[in-house]
């Protein structure tokens, strides 16, 4: 049996290169499916977050894994290995369990010793297991990382200082303005990294959050967990003028704020700054936006900096 682990992460990979390689929730099953059904592939666990795609296959001792790796790379995303090799890491055997593990503790996240990143790694556990794509040798070894990021998070202090990347967006945020006091901000998209910024900003002072996302019964709810006002969707540009940060954390496959929009925006603020955060991957946001006279973005990328302080 071989085992091998092929990915790209906020280390080694520009956020135009991880989007490019990112699986959404609803098309997980099919591409697992794909993998699976390769000749010589026993089990297979895609991982796919904001800041890593990695792609785990155990294969019998005759078969070459990053071949089959490489090709399904191809057929799913439409794009040669040959043309990120600079950008793919591949670890086999022990280095795998290894690498593993490191990422499972949260000691090879962005932010280290963040929690996010081990409910993503349980996530494409049970989609793998659904798929049954896992049921075997690596579904174990899946099992035991898990109690190893247990032992490490309650054995250590690794997680006494860790903040999340939604933290990491509203201290950059904070460190834009000085103060978020009497700032108004919206949040585009309602899932767990946009809920965690929601706390973080009204713990900062926001005076005022809006909330939108597609299904607009989550952006009620989830703006009734801190008073915030949920916008539908169809209208959070035209609410644009209004507010001076906006923070994207959706989950939509294309852009959903572009240069056009933002040129119009700008011009109803009479030019007065505004400061847009996404850290969506794919990115919500067409990056020509920063060209847009005082209109400033930042992507994921851009917390590194904050994230070391």
């Amino acid at each position: 049996m071989k085992l091998l682990i092929t990915g790209v992460s906020h280390k080694t990979a520009p956020v135009e290169v991880r989007e490019r390689l990112a699986f959404r929730p609803e098309n997980l099953p099919a591409a697992l499916a794909d993998l699976k059904a390769r000749e010589g592939v026993s089990e297979a666990v895609i991982l796919s977050t904001c800041n890593r795609v990695e792609i785990t296959v155990t294969t019998d001792d005759r078969s070459d894994p990053q071949a089959i790796v490489d090709s399904f790379l191809n057929d799913q995303k439409n794009i040669s290995a040959d043309k990120i090799a600079a950008n793919l890491y591949r670890h086999e055997g022990r280095e795998a369990i290894h690498h593993l593990f490191r990422v499972a503790a949260s000691l090879d996240s962005m932010v280290v010793g963040e929690p996010q990143i081990l409910g993503q790694l349980k996530t494409a556990y049970a989609s793998a297991k659904d798929c049954g794509a896992l049921c075997g040798w690596l579904d174990a070894l899946m099992t035991r990382a898990f109690g190893v990021a247990k032992r490490v998070r309650s054995e250590t202090g690794v997680g006494q200082m860790a903040v999340s990347v939604s933290y990491a967006a509203v201290e950059l945020a904070r460190k834009i303005f000085s103060s978020l006091t009497n700032r108004t901000i919206m949040i585009v998209g309602a899932g767990k990294m946009s809920e965690l910024a929601a706390r973080h900003l009204r713990r900062s002072g926001a005076s005022h959050v809006f909330v939108t996302n597609r299904t607009h019964e989550r952006a009620v709810e989830m703006a009734a967990l801190f008073q915030g006002t949920p916008v539908e969707y169809t209208r959070f540009v035209s609410m644009l003028p209004e507010v001076d940060i906006v923070i994207t954390s959706s989950g939509a496959p294309h852009y959903i704020l572009h240069k056009d929009e933002m040129q119009r925006v700008i011009a109803a603020r009479r030019n007065k700054p505004m400061f847009l955060i996404d850290i969506a991957v794919p990115r919500n946001i067409e990056p020509t936006v920063n060209d847009v006279d005082n209109v400033y973005l930042y992507d994921i990328d851009d917390l590194q900096e904050v994230v070391n302080s």
